[in-house]
């Protein structure tokens, strides 16, 4: 009888031993897929980073916090519903080619901006802003929310985890690059042509024409992209010359 109790509690510790390492093992796996996130969230936030500052950079300083973190808030929570049917999406045909047409749009209206500073497609009302946001997110956001459903590892509580750090992450990186692009205007053009590069690598993952076009020419993952980019600043820099053009110009009379 005594034996039989001595072996019945070191089979009570072996379990508990066991039980240990496993809930160790599980913390180490959530803090590590915790970690793999946020790496992913500062690479893959870049991007929706600059479309924020960009939306965002005419409006006035109070409006401009308001469209940062309601248009940045609106991104994520669409993020979250994305995330039940990011696969179905990406496996639609034409969905990725709609989407970087869409995106090519946005950059070369964020680009209308004169020369003196005038209001013309950059945030022209904070409604518009956030709007346009809000858009462009959902554009690009369905390669991010798979990379982090890969690395949360069907996790959901990770992801959302991660969604979450994902908007003060983003509102801290536009807020930064507003002041950088008042400072250096150079830094909307590059940009512009980042989100007409990430049009080109949306292309690109289109199921029905990503083949084919990556098949056309030697080198074409990579032009493809590039030539996309530039399109949209000559697309920007000539619309900006018509606007200019139509501008009335004052009469010797007013001078």
């Amino acid at each position: 009888m005594f034996t039989y109790n001595k072996f019945t509690h070191q089979d009570y510790g072996r379990a508990a031993g066991w039980s240990l390492l496993r809930k160790e093992g599980l913390a180490l796996e959530f803090w590590v897929g915790l970690l793999e996130l946020i790496l992913i969230n500062i690479v893959l936030s870049g991007d929706n980073a600059v479309v924020v500052a960009m939306a965002s950079r005419k409006l006035p300083p109070e409006q401009q916090k308001k469209a940062i973190l309601w248009g940045s808030v609106g991104a994520i929570a669409l993020r979250v519903m994305l995330t039940f049917v990011a696969v179905k999406l990406l496996s639609i045909p034409y969905l990725q080619l709609a989407g970087a047409i869409l995106l090519v749009y946005i950059a070369v209206q964020l680009l209308q901006t004169g020369d003196k500073g005038e209001e013309i497609k950059a945030g022209g009302s904070l409604g518009a802003a956030i709007r346009t946001i809000i858009l462009a997110d959902l554009v690009m956001s369905l390669d991010n929310v798979l990379a982090m459903a890969g690395a949360a590892q069907g996790n959901y509580l990770l992801i959302f985890i991660g969604l979450a750090m994902t908007v003060p992450l983003i509102i801290w990186a536009s807020k930064l690059l507003v002041m950088i692009m008042d400072k250096y205007p150079i830094i909307v053009i590059l940009g512009a042509a980042l989100l007409g590069y990430t049009a080109g690598e949306m292309l690109l993952d289109d199921k029905a024409v990503g083949e084919k076009l990556s098949g056309l020419f030697a080198y074409a993952d990579h032009i493809i992209p590039v030539a996309i980019a530039i399109a949209v600043l000559v697309a920007g820099r000539i619309l900006n010359g018509r606007h200019s053009s139509a501008e009335p110009k004052p009469e010797a009379g007013d001078r």
